[in-house]
């Protein structure tokens, strides 16, 4: 019987990294039901209930050295780990867990992530922490020709995340409780974190909210994905604006996905806002805060240019103003888009683990 050790962002209670959780899990016991699931967590017993996994504590070395003996394959993923845009540190603790893997001589693999940011210090920790690495897969093209430079001997192979094959459970979409009843109209949600460049942030995307109420009728509800952090950000941008956009409050991945399947259109910095929004073909409008959000818009061939991309001046009302424009006046092109585009980021979501099955044999 195999085992399989997990490592991510799991157990801080980011919907996105809990969403790829989900799925991976799903997925592995529906392809794999005799593989034996273990996962690193920040909340290891939480981890453990809510998905009926074994969980250990991620900041326990003498427990993930355990981890990785008991492990046939370690997988490294989803999300974007091999980065240190956020810092050095997180990028030496994803990569050290590969480096025990390795050096413990377990099956090892990078499973859906994206690659980078990364500098002259993050390109050699990469290199060196990771080589002997078994095999990787990777949400975009930019990741995999990065990783390709870093890893020469280690096959890389472009597929999609993970979260395009979410299936959200059934539940009750009424959404009168957080003010989105039928009587309340058609909404938005907004998806916003804080960045470094965050200033620039309110000032544009509250005139985006504004221009979605006062010209289209069409109120903004900012929905938190990334728990208290996201709420913070979210408040700042509220505060800027001139209509009444509302905050939803924190909330369980089911519910959020049908908060996002039900609304007019998205405008979203998180990446799985957008993910779930392509995966439920809602029209969105990118904040392209990291070059995984332009990598997931280049792939699904998205008609509609981002709103903002860090380093470039911040966009005049005007182009604001027209960006938010076609968004609601093509939003039937844009869902028929994502629609047919569905299917092929769906099968390439589903090679991951093809990839895995063929390491695992």
């Amino acid at each position: 019987m195999a085992r399989v050790l997990l490592s991510g962002y799991y157990g801080f209670g980011n919907l996105g990294d809990e969403a790829l959780l989900e799925v991976i899990v799903e997925r592995l016991r529906q392809r794999f039901p005799s593989v034996q699931l273990e996962v690193l967590s920040a909340t290891p017993a939480a981890t453990a209930e809510h998905h009926g996994v074994i969980s250990t504590p991620r900041w326990d070395w003498r427990a993930i050295r355990g981890a990785i003996g008991r492990a046939d394959v370690v997988l490294s993923g989803g999300g974007g780990l091999l980065q240190n845009a956020t810092s050095t540190r997180s990028l030496l603790y994803y990569a050290g867990v590969l480096r025990e893997a390795i050096r413990a001589r377990r099956k090892t693999m990078v499973f859906a992530q994206s690659i980078g940011p990364l500098d002259l210090w993050g390109r050699l920790i990469v290199r060196q922490f990771c080589r002997g690495l078994d095999c990787a897969t990777v949400r975009d093209e930019r990741s995999q020709g990065l990783l390709r430079r870093l890893l020469a001997k280690t096959p890389v192979e472009r597929t999609a995340d993970p979260v395009f094959l979410y299936d959200a459970p059934e539940v009750g979409t009424d959404l009168a409780s957080e003010g989105l009843g039928p009587e309340s109209g058609a909404y938005a949600v907004i998806s916003v974190r804080k960045i470094a460049a965050f200033r620039d942030v309110p000032a544009m995307l509250s005139r985006a909210v504004d221009r979605l109420a006062q010209r289209y009728e069409i109120r903004s509800a900012f929905l938190p994905l990334g728990g208290a952090g996201d709420a913070a950000a979210s408040t700042d941008v509220i505060r800027a604006c001139a209509s009444s956009p509302m905050l939803l409050p924190e909330c369980p991945l089911p519910r959020a996905a049908s908060i996002l399947r039900a609304a007019r259109v998205v405008v979203g910095m998180r990446l799985h806002s957008l993910v779930l929004a392509a995966r439920y073909a809602i029209p969105f409008l990118p904040i392209a805060y990291d070059p995984k959000v332009s990598a997931l818009c280049e792939d699904l061939k998205y008609p509609l240019e981002p709103l903002w991309s860090p380093g470039d001046r911040r966009p005049s009302d005007g182009t604001i103003d027209a960006l938010v424009d076609r968004l609601v006046a093509e939003r039937d092109a844009l869902a028929a888009h994502l629609a047919e585009r569905r299917a092929a980021v769906q099968a390439a979501a589903e090679r991951n683990f093809d990839a895995l099955g063929e390491l695992l044999s």
